[in-house]
């Protein structure tokens, strides 16, 4: 794939293909050779979705600023729903 054709593709497709890529790879019945040019593509695809979650993270902080530069932290608001003891509850009560 070209360097544009791996720029214009989205941060979801590029995760798509790296999960692609990882079930091939436990899969486990490819050859040495083929295992390799999927590592390379894995390590390539994890690069740039690691970089496209950097980039991100800059444009939110930037965001995030107050009219003098100065970043502003707000504490993380967790809902009453989304707790992981919640979650549990509702799995054990769906048999």
């Amino acid at each position: 794939m070209t360097n544009s054709a791996e720029q214009e593709r989205t941060f979801e497709a590029s995760l798509e293909a790296l999960e692609r890529i990882v079930q091939q790879l436990e899969d486990g019945d490819l050859p040495l050779e083929k295992s390799l040019e999927l590592f390379e593509q894995g390590i390539r695809l994890s690069r740039e979705c690691q970089e496209r979650l950097s980039q991100a993270e800059r444009r939110i902080e930037i965001l995030l600023r107050d009219n003098q530069g100065r970043p502003v932290a707000s504490p993380f608001k967790e809902s009453i729903n989304d707790t992981p003891e919640r979650d549990q509850d509702k799995n054990e009560n769906a048999f």
